[in-house]
């Protein structure tokens, strides 16, 4: 099942894509895409519905962050053995652990606002995992059963923001329209394998990223368990579990960042295509 919302900005409506590739109206049946709508017996519920009975929503509306009211934007760094490669970094011992603020949530086709004073406004294709149950504590082997569903996430990333202004990487990671997410939440029982997932991001049409999740140093099972050690994981939080290698940091022999005029398109194997196009910041 593949859950959206759609809408102007702010006043998304929930959905559901039906077998044909329609958008259907679920604000009858939901509010909206939330923690609270993410448990097993609500999901449940959602896909026993005949969304032929549902309202079949204009085409070309535009489709928002496929989760609302997210609580934790939690993301996972240098998580991609031959990213680490790339960036001359040693692979890390344990998940190196960063959050992007929640205003950085946007939809997944809205415009990407390169920052006032940015000179290294960078990409990053990444799979997203979220949280269905809260979890606490939990085990590797346990973890997966805490996992609504899996989106794309394009963990947008200004570097000089990131390592040369002091402090934590969050200050690269959080403006504006940082952190695209859909175009919708896929739940687990469409994924088979979460470790075996094509990823690709291009830049006006290069393609710059070509990667699988196999190559990630952490598994999607082990992120989740090691996270819940240091915070309780709540419906609706969102995990971006790192990028594989062709971030525009890593290019060579200069590295490439993005411009203002610039159109991005990126996706994460069964998990929908993002475009994005940048913009200068607004006020």
């Amino acid at each position: 099942m593949k859950l959206l919302r759609f809408g102007p900005e702010g006043q998304e409506k929930p959905g559901v894509l039906d077998g044909e590739g329609n958008i259907r109206d679920l604000s009858a049946v939901i509010e909206d895409v939330t923690g609270d709508v993410l448990t097993e017996d609500m999901l449940n519920k959602l896909s026993s519905l005949d969304l032929t009975s549902l309202p079949e929503v204009d085409k070309g509306v535009r489709i928002g962050p496929c989760v609302g009211r997210v609580g934790k934007f939690i993301c996972i760094g240098l998580n991609y053995s031959d990213h680490a490669a790339e960036t001359g970094m040693a692979l890390p011992k344990e998940p190196i652990v960063f959050m992007k603020a929640t205003t950085s949530i946007c939809g997944p086709n809205d415009d990407i606002e390169i920052p006032r004073g940015s000179e290294k406004t960078d990409w990053e294709v990444e799979l997203g995992v979220v949280i269905g149950k809260r979890a606490k504590y939990v085990s590797v082997d346990q973890a997966i059963d805490f996992v609504a569903g899996y989106c794309a996430v394009n963990d947008v990333s200004e570097r000089a923001f990131q390592s040369e202004r002091s402090g934590q990487w969050v200050k690269g990671k959080s403006h504006d329209t940082f952190g695209p997410i859909g175009p919708w939440m896929v739940t687990k029982d469409e994924i088979a394998d979460p470790q075996n997932l094509d990823m690709w991001l291009e830049v006006d049409g290069h393609r710059y990223q070509n990667g699988n999740t196999k190559t990630m140093v952490f598994d999607v099972a082990t992120v989740i368990s090691h996270l819940s050690e240091f915070m309780t994981l709540e419906p609706g939080d969102i995990i971006s579990t790192g990028t594989p290698p062709g971030v525009g940091m890593g290019q060579k022999p200069d590295p490439i960042y993005l411009e203002v005029g610039q159109k991005i398109e990126m996706s994460v194997e069964g998990l929908g295509v993002q475009s994005q196009k940048t913009i200068v910041a607004r006020p």
